[in-house]
């Protein structure tokens, strides 16, 4: 048998979808869209990244001492 895959738009499609496939007991499984983040989030993870990489990070902090005393 043929797999199908819906794109609804909005929430009413969703629901009215989900509704047709129980009535007619078609076997489904949601899956929820990944997260997106925004293209700024993206950027400062890849600069973090790089200066770990160059050795330019912050150690880890052993105790809150420690990272009180950071400058």
């Amino acid at each position: 048998m043929e797999t199908l895959t819906v794109y609804p738009e909005n929430k009413e499609q969703l629901d009215a979808l989900t509704a047709v496939m129980k009535v007619m007991k078609v076997a489904f499984v949601a899956h929820e869209e990944p997260e997106v983040y925004p293209d700024h989030v993206i950027q400062g993870v890849k600069d973090a990244l790089a200066e770990i990489q160059n050795g330019k990070g912050l150690l880890p902090f052993t105790s809150a001492k420690d990272m009180l005393n950071q400058e």
